[in-house]
């Protein structure tokens, strides 16, 4: 029915009222008869509104697009989809697929390697292109701010690291990269790793072992005492198992109604609150009473960093509110891209045997050197060549970390593109790390192409970390914890691994968690 069969119709039904008298009006009431005919009108009103909205943004959207040609870039060709779904089912089928990039290629085929489309409720132009990724990784503040989901940012609070920018983003970026990257702090911490590791290997006494699900019992214990020196017991128990609820409700639809994800994430969220403020205040209270910790105390953990940290000190109930929202964010990866990277690297050197047959080699060759002794240093573990080739490999095709978000505060013209003000942009890591012209048969695990490129190497073509000036400050501790891991596994155990495969959406992971079979060596 169109707009003028409803007007006609509406017309129709008045000169029928006029001629009943009061009683049949009410006998019509009571029948909902006038209940319904309002019904109807609301609801063609309503999509009324909703469509009228959505092409006077196109018209916006179309006209800016007009306006920003008499620049020096163009608008990046594309296809926005769906309204309001935009591209976002096919975004979302291709993370299902063997191919993550799929999507992309599609699209770079079609259109270049710079497009605009719309996915996750969000118009965006996407770059797979390393020198444009490079531009938008590396300017920060006067040209890009962080831009991310709905749900992300709800989650993550006002004063998260993710969303923060400028001078205060800088100083924390510097403070936790100087202690992370310390050599005190990674000769400590490769004992309690070591640890970590060797506790659980001894749980594996039942067949099969999950890996993705045992990693995990490494990672975040190890990262939850770098960050609050707070070992085995009921606090790390329950921090654990409430951040395995918080972290779902990253990628979501951002709805916070009592049932839904995100509503169940922020209340997981509020209850490891509870345990991290009260560590943060009982430390923040032993500096007030010990004038000499404040004057150049030990500093053991992130929390003991950001509390010393006396620009912050001036509000002290909103810097101890801020720091706990600081330390639950930096939990991420020791419950979700750590423990990939770990679960990945098995995964690949299972399908390559000959990349295992020459990793053991140079392990077993580091263990005999040592004389089956635990005196290993974070040096040992860093030294071998092959075993940082293999973690380079296992980041370039795990892209556990697939894409940067970015929003435009100025029309910026990188390349030829122009990216209007207030666009979002998605620098994505994954289409680079998987091209062809990057890398020779990308799809292949070939821990030796490192030997030429450089393992590690620090160059745009890869950004397992990120780049410019968020690039990731955990990178050497995070390469210290996946060689000792490493190290240990290919010389305490060979394995038999299931049939399983990847997942790439919302986050990489295994089917099945990755279940395999050991057996111990016989040294």
């Amino acid at each position: 029915m169109g707009w003028v069969g409803l007007i006609e119709m509406a017309k129709n039904w008045e000169e029928e009222v006029s001629k009943l008298g009061e009683d049949k009006i009410k006998d019509h009431r009571e029948r909902g008869l006038f209940d319904n005919m309002e019904w109807i009108i609301g609801l063609w009103t309503l999509m009324g509104i909703i469509l009228f909205c959505y092409f006077l943004c196109k018209k916006k959207e179309n006209s800016n697009m007009v306006k920003n040609n008499n620049n020096k870039g163009k608008v990046p060709k594309g296809h926005t989809g769906w309204p309001l779904l935009g591209e976002t089912l096919d975004f979302i089928a291709c993370g299902y697929t063997s191919n993550p990039a799929s999507f992309m290629e599609k699209r770079k085929s079609l259109y270049g390697n710079v497009f605009k489309t719309s996915i996750l409720g969000s118009g965006v132009i996407v770059s797979t292109e390393a020198e444009v990724n490079k531009v938008i990784l590396q300017n920060q503040g006067n040209i890009f701010v962080p831009a991310y989901p709905k749900s992300v940012r709800e989650l993550m609070g006002e004063h998260s690291i993710l969303q923060m920018n400028g001078n205060m983003h800088r100083k924390i970026h510097a403070l936790l990269g100087g202690f992370l990257r310390s050599p005190k702090l990674k000769a400590r911490i490769t004992r309690d790793i070591e640890h970590s590791v060797k506790q659980c290997f001894a749980t594996w006494t039942h067949q099969p072992i999950y890996v993705q699900d045992q990693v995990k019992k490494i990672t975040f214990t190890i990262l939850v005492k770098v960050l609050m020196s707070i070992g085995p017991g009921e606090d790390l128990d329950l921090l654990k198992r409430e951040f395995e609820q918080f972290i779902k409700g990253l990628i979501c639809i951002p709805i916070k109604f009592p049932g839904t994800r995100l509503y169940k994430s922020l209340k997981a969220k509020e209850r490891m609150m509870k345990i991290v403020k009260r560590v943060i205040e009982e430390r923040n209270n032993n500096i007030q009473n010990n004038k000499d910790s404040e004057k150049g105390g030990g500093i053991n953990d992130v929390v003991d960093l950001l509390l010393q940290d006396k620009s912050e000190r001036k509000c002290i109930p909103k810097m101890l509110q801020n720091i706990c929202e600081n330390i639950i964010e930096m939990m991420i990866p020791g419950e979700e891209t750590l423990p990939t990277a770990m679960t990945m690297s098995v995964k690949f050197l299972t399908d390559y045997p000959n990349a295992l047959s020459k990793l053991v080699e140079e392990n077993m060759k580091l263990k005999r050197k040592k004389n089956s002794s635990d005196d290993y240093s974070w040096t040992d573990y860093l030294s071998l060549p092959f075993t940082q080739n293999v973690i380079s490999e296992t980041l370039r095709m795990a892209n556990i970390v697939n894409a940067i978000w970015r929003k435009a505060v100025k029309d910026v013209d990188i390349k030829g593109y122009l990216i209007p003000k207030d666009w979002c942009v998605v620098a994505s890591l994954t289409s680079v790390h998987l091209d062809g012209m990057n890398y020779e048969n990308p799809f292949e695990f070939d821990p030796w192409r490192w030997e030429k490129i450089g393992a590690g190497a620090n160059n745009n073509c890869f950004t397992p970390f990120g780049g410019g000036q968020r690039l990731c400050p955990g990178i050497e501790l995070s390469r210290l914890e996946l060689s000792i891991f490493l190290h240990h596994l290919v010389t305490t155990y060979r394995w038999v691994a299931e049939k399983d495969e990847i997942i790439y959406f919302p986050t990489v992971k295994m089917k099945r968690k990755l279940p395999i079979s050991v057996t111990t060596i016989n040294n």
